[in-house]
Order: structure tokens, then C-alpha cells, then sequence
């Protein structure tokens, strides 16, 4: 699969914090720089108010890949990065039980002027999803459900 084809072929949602992900994507806007077409990106207050249910929804719906692009320890809200971790610990469990690819979902740090960095993250999940293909593929193979 080519990167042409990776890019139409698939989806990535980045959950990008406002106080560093966003901003970060919003300083590669202002250089007018590009990144592939093929990424949804939601400004969020916190990625810690998303339940570990609605990682598996979103790639049940299609979702191919999912970039939480935290500011890291540096966020306005006291323990808001640790929950964030340790929520994106919890569902790569979740995603191994239903037989999807752990790589499909990433926890990041973006500050506010990380525009090289932010577009580089975007380039590795579309170089991964070359490597492992639509979410959809590894749905509707069997695999074992865990007790």
C-alpha cells in the first residue's frame, strides 16, 4: 500500500489538547505548511474526558488511527496528564481483546510551537498504516475474545 493510497484509505482522529496539541497544529496552519489529508483533529480541554469506550467506538465507526496530543505535564488541570496515561493504558488491553493493532493508538506531547514534530507524528501513524492497513481488516478477522 502506498502513502497516497494509506492517506485515502484511512483515517486518523487526533485529539488535540488546546493547550498544547492544537495550538501546535494551529502554528503549522500559520506557516502554512501541509499534512496529509487524511487527519480529523477535535480540540479537546482534556483527553482524560473520553472514556476508554470511545477509543473502541471510534475504530468499530472507521477510525483508523488515534493521536492524543497532550501538552504534557505542563497542562492547566492538576493530575490531568497522568489520567490521560493512564486511561490510554487501560484500552490497549481493551483493543488487544478485540483483535485491534495496539499501534493504532498514541499518546503524545505537542507544545504550542511543535510544528515539526506535530507533522512528523502524522507521517509515523500514516507510515504504520501502511505497515498494518485499515482497522477494518483486523474487525472483521476472527480473533479470541478473552474471558
Amino acid at each position: 500500500m502506498t502513502m497516497a493510497s494509506t492517506s485515502e484509505d484511512t483515517r486518523i482522529l487526533i485529539l488535540a489538547t488546546l493547550s498544547g496539541g492544537y495550538a501546535g497544529a494551529n502554528a503549522v496552519g500559520q506557516m502554512h505548511a501541509s499534512y496529509a489529508p487524511n487527519t480529523y483533529i477535535l480540540p479537546v480541554m482534556s483527553p482524560a474526558m473520553f472514556s476508554e469506550d470511545f477509543y473502541l467506538r471510534a475504530f468499530e465507526r472507521g477510525i483508523d488511527a488515534i493521536l492524543v496530543m497532550y501538552s504534557g505535564t505542563d497542562s492547566p488541570y492538576k493530575g490531568d496528564a497522568e489520567h490521560t496515561a493512564q486511561m490510554i493504558n487501560r484500552v490497549y488491553p481493551l483493543m488487544t481483546e478485540r483483535g485491534i493493532n495496539t499501534r493504532r493508538l498514541r499518546l503524545v506531547a505537542i507544545c504550542t510551537v511543535c510544528t515539526a514534530a506535530f507533522q512528523k507524528e502524522i507521517r509515523q501513524m500514516n507510515d504504520t498504516l501502511a505497515e498494518i492497513g485499515p482497522v477494518r481488516a483486523e474487525l472483521a478477522a476472527p480473533h479470541e475474545q478473552s474471558a
